[in-house]
């Protein structure tokens, strides 16, 4: 089965309930989402809800109970489909009496990739996340960093278009998280598409084009993180010399609600071309603009209004 589109990752109308009557348990609700080649999506939720079921199906680990999953236009169900495909799972085991370059190639030699005869090409994987110094190590002595960077050496063994990274840098220490984000950055720029499973909100904020919140087995928000974070019709506008209370009141009768935040203020207009009219007013009274922007606001706080929305909808 195949589907028309290309996008490197689809997933149609999902769902997957396990269990029967009173003890059901939805896993996955109708979720439906699509990765278009050479992003980093990011998925985020909290745990249970549905995050890391999305990705079994993905690798044909789990059935779904309805609908259907894509790699590049092939059902996931396919073995040829993920064979483009490399998976690092949230809690994955190295034998620690192998050393790095040793496990490498044992995987290399179980997906037959043809790196797995060729220490060099091995050896610069290891090279690519920042192992080439330890290869020759026993795993027993990695850290928990160093350990992730070899599961992403692992997954990227057979060069694959696609990466399924679930919680890549979860209890990795601030450096060892700098260097993952550095390297999935460098992996987007050589064309690979990775989805990113993460309840880590700053690592999913720094390195994702679009992101993607599930819920109770839903996706209940999704875009681009320049829309989802801007706050519609508000700006911040820094103005020299500052607005004195009355010019503060005074503007307050042109705008929906007018406010100081930090050293300038905060405007919320009715229209989108609303702003004109407090540009126009700030210069008519000689006030200076330094600085306008559209109002942003943290990833953190868009994951906890949908969460609260999804919960007062069903409610």
């Amino acid at each position: 089965m195949t589907q028309a589109g290309g996008a490197a990752i689809e997933a149609a109308a999902l769902s997957k309930t396990y269990g029967r009557g009173r003890g059901a348990v939805a896993a996955l609700a109708n979720v439906s989402l699509r990765v278009v080649p050479g992003e980093i999506y990011g998925l985020l939720g909290r745990n249970g809800a549905g995050k890391t079921t999305l990705v079994k199906i993905l690798l044909d680990i789990v059935r779904p109970t309805r609908g259907a999953a894509f790699i590049r236009g092939v059902t996931s169900r396919s073995a040829a489909a993920r064979r483009t495909v490399g998976y690092l799972p949230e809690d994955h085991r190295f034998p620690e009496y192998q050393t790095g370059l040793d496990a490498l190639a044992f995987y290399a030699a179980l997906s037959g990739a043809p790196a797995a005869g060729d220490p060099a090409r091995l050896r610069g994987l290891l090279d690519l996340v920042n192992l080439a110094d330890a290869a020759d190590r026993r795993i027993r002595g990695y850290s928990k960093g160093m350990k992730q960077r070899l599961g992403l050496a692992q997954a990227l063994v057979h060069d694959p278009e696609i990466l399924l990274l679930d919680e890549p840098t979860d209890g990795v220490d601030p450096v060892g998280r700098a260097r993952i984000r550095e390297l999935l950055v460098d992996l987007r720029s050589r064309g690979k598409t990775i989805l990113l499973n993460s309840h880590l909100l700053s690592e999913v904020e720094r390195v994702c084009d679009r992101v993607g919140i599930m819920e109770g087995g839903a996706l209940v928000r999704e875009g681009t993180l320049d829309a989802l974070t801007r706050v519609r019709r508000a700006y911040s506008i820094e103005t020299a010399p500052a607005l004195d209370d009355a010019q503060l009141g005074e503007l307050a009768g042109v705008v929906r609600g007018a406010a100081r935040a930090g050293s300038g203020i905060e405007v919320c207009v009715g229209e989108d071309r609303g702003i004109d009219a407090v540009v126009d007013h700030l210069r008519a009274r000689g006030v200076g603009i330094r600085s306008l922007a559209e109002k942003k606001i943290s990833l953190e706080e868009v994951f906890l209004n949908a969460i609260d929305d999804n919960e007062r909808g069903a409610a």
